[in-house]
């Protein structure tokens, strides 16, 4: 799902620009003073034993500033009668003033995310660094967050200038006369560590304190970041056991006097169902999820008492046993501010510890962020300065569509945006010159939006325009073009179903003239039917040489992918958007738009 890659525009020159990992090692001396403090205090006496501490969370915001547009924008919610509805939710004007709702009456309320708060983002965003994002969660007075696998994307260098603040190294301070200032949050990579050094790269920890309230957060990105992130960005950098390394500093907390313990995960689940209300519980403790969470919080030491997660873009709250079978809550809020949990933590003032019992204790639940609420008034004029920087390159028309066409927002696993950019990527990268590929694959992971016919602007219904292409596929990779044997081409459609993928398969979207069938009956390996792969036509030879375009992500074997990473004659192209963009223009007029390609490629056999 969110588990995908790469970097964002100028990474490459970026981290040309600056030299490895030298700032890094002092983030945690440059952290903010306080940052890890706020709402500190002290009471005057305590009438009650226990204290009801609000957790807010959220995860997967991915630079979403503006509500994501199209399916992408809704979550599902199961009605009383048992039908589902699809509700429009997200975008921080409203995410603000739903957190702002929610924590009035709760004197003790803290605010934490599970990763991937940049990276992947819309053009508004990823233009500008994701300076606006970082801004953004400063105003909704975020406490603390997790890094999650995107955070790395621009390298470990561009994340100390996120949390530090100074402006872009390349280019430079976006608006005269303002210095980026930085996250006023800490951000934690506790299992992230300087190959150099041995030392985490941020701060592994944080406590958060109140009238004496002491709340220990520790947070992990997954230990698989480098299989999902591009080589660049995680350069010099080692990844740790997410358990073994929740466990270590669990126990220096408790050493120092932390019994209450938040783990902050950037690695997730996948419910029974995709309705943000659907009971994981049923019919016993987490009985409704599965997914890399479940093994993780099963194995987290019992110091630790709730797990806010993120990075598979699902809503979850589940109760999953820690190793001593005491409930503990899972939590995850979809993706893109779409909803937030409410948890109620109960502290014990005796014991400094939060009260566990067989009762959904602490309780918890997600809640959708509506659009029908005010919008923040700040986070309006945020947006609003941040587009007029924005509007020379966002609103610029590429091409036109005649409905909608499904990307992130299809479910399926050939999606028709799939399609199209696997079709620009071929016919770009086709001619002699330019790599002479016959085939081109796109990784599902690598599509970030639906493309709407609904207008975000001015612009008009059905027109593509450039910010709604880079939202689409933002990452603003290379392409490559390589040879692969067919035996290769037929091993790399193996992986999407087999070794990484076996649990959750990712279904490479495919050029046209690539067919074959995917017989989900069987197990592993098994289910693609190797003797129906052909091109054009034609069967596959094992032994022949092909000609293969993908981006530098794929072609570096990412995403488990590792027969695509053996290609040789390399032949680096233009920029997956650059391609997406010609071929929009190629192919559509205001007269004659671009409808949605047929998804009759991959025979699906259940």
């Amino acid at each position: 799902m969110s588990a995908n890659p790469q970097k964002n525009r100028a990474s490459r020159r970026a981290l040309a620009a600056v030299a490895g990992l030298t700032t890094v090692g002092a983030l945690v001396a440059a952290m903010p003073a306080g940052a890890h403090d706020r709402g500190h205090g002290h009471g005057h006496g305590h009438p009650s034993r226990t204290v009801d501490v609000q957790l807010l969370s959220f995860n997967d915001l991915h630079g979403n500033l503006e509500p994501p547009a199209g399916s992408a924008g809704t979550v599902s919610e199961t009605q009383a009668d048992g039908t589902v509805k699809s509700v429009p939710a997200g975008g921080v004007e409203y995410l603000a003033t739903s957190l702002r709702t929610a924590r009035k009456g709760h004197p003790y309320s803290v605010t934490a995310a599970g990763g991937d708060m940049v990276g992947a983002s819309p053009l508004l965003s990823g233009l500008f660094h994701d300076e606006p994002t970082i801004e953004a969660l400063n105003g909704l007075d975020l406490d603390v967050t997790a890094v999650g696998n995107h955070e790395f994307d621009e390298g470990a260098t561009e994340l100390g200038r996120l949390q530090n603040g100074g402006c872009h190294p390349v280019e430079g301070c976006y608006e005269k006369g303002k210095k980026f200032k930085g996250a006023d949050f800490p951000y934690l990579a506790a299992n992230v560590t300087s190959e150099k050094t041995g030392k985490p790269v941020l701060k592994p920890y944080t406590v958060w304190k109140k009238n004496g309230v002491k709340i220990g957060f520790i947070g992990v990105t997954l230990e698989g970041t480098p299989n999902i992130v591009t080589a660049n960005g995680v350069k010099g950098l080692k990844f740790h056991d997410e358990i073994e390394t929740v466990d270590k500093y669990a126990k220096e907390l408790d050493r120092q006097g932390v019994k209450s313990i938040v783990a902050l995960i950037h690695e997730g689940g996948a419910p029974a169902s995709a309705s943000y209300n659907y009971d994981c519980d049923s019919p016993g403790a987490g009985d409704g999820i599965s997914g890399p969470i479940v093994d993780i919080a099963k194995g987290i030491t019992p110091k630790v008492d709730a797990l806010v997660t993120g990075h598979t873009h699902q809503a979850y709250v589940c109760t999953v046993p820690d190793p001593a079978g005491k409930p503990r809550m899972v939590t995850s809020a979809s993706s893109f501010g779409k909803l937030y949990t409410d948890t109620t933590l109960t502290y014990d003032r005796r014991t400094d510890d939060i009260v566990r019992t067989s009762v959904k204790s602490p309780s918890s639940a997600n809640h959708v962020v509506t659009r029908d609420q005010a919008k923040a008034t700040d986070m309006t004029a945020l947006i609003a300065r941040w587009n007029t920087l924005a509007a020379p390159i966002a609103g610029r028309p590429q091409g036109f569509i005649s409905a909608d066409i499904n990307g992130r927002g299809s479910t399926a696993p050939e999606k028709p945006l799939g399609n199209l950019i696997a079709d620009a990527q071929l016919e770009g990268l086709a001619p002699a010159d330019k790599g002479g590929a016959v085939v081109a694959f796109m990784n599902p992971g690598g599509i970030r939006s639906d493309l709407v016919y609904t207008a975000s602007g001015s612009e008009g219904d059905g027109v593509v325009t450039y910010g709604e292409a880079f939202t689409v596929q933002p990452f603003t990779n290379m392409m490559n073009v390589v040879d692969l044997t067919g035996a290769q081409l037929v091993t790399a459609l193996q992986q999407q179903v087999s070794g990484s993928n076996a649990a959750s398969p990712k279904i490479l979207q495919v050029s046209k003239g690539l067919t074959y069938t995917l017989d989900m009956t069987k197990a592993g390996a098994d289910r693609v039917v190797a003797s129906s792969v052909e091109l054009n036509g034609e069967a596959i030879d094992p032994a022949k040489s092909y000609r293969v375009a993908m981006n530098e992500f794929l072609a570096g074997g990412g995403d488990g992918f590792a027969a695509l990473g053996q290609g040789t004659n390399k032949l680096v192209g233009p920029s997956d958007l650059d391609l997406f963009n010609a071929y929009l223009a190629a192919h559509s007029t205001a007269a004659a738009p671009l409808a949605p390609p047929a998804t009759d490629r991959i025979t699906i056999v259940q």
